[in-house]
């Protein structure tokens, strides 16, 4: 990210299940844009969203349903 794009896009809408090291991960790569003045946009279907709410992360993680709305976030 340091000499990359500091906005990304992490389409998990074909993932049915995420765990505590995938959130552990999302967690540290959201932490690591915003040190560069970036963002992410995480795409997630019901099923992970529904993980996701579960451990209050849904605002923190920036989910979006797709990824045409993430794309105008960055606009």
């Amino acid at each position: 990210m340091e000499e990359g794009p500091a906005n990304l896009i992490l389409d998990l809408s074909g993932i049915d299940f995420v765990d505590s090291s995938g959130l552990g991960a999302m967690v540290q790569l959201v932490k690591k844009a915003k040190d560069v003045g970036g963002s992410v946009q995480v795409i997630a279907n019901p099923r992970v969203m529904q993980t996701v709410k579960l451990v209050r992360l849904e605002k923190f993680l920036s989910i979006r349903p797709s990824v045409d709305e993430a794309l105008a976030t960055l606009e």
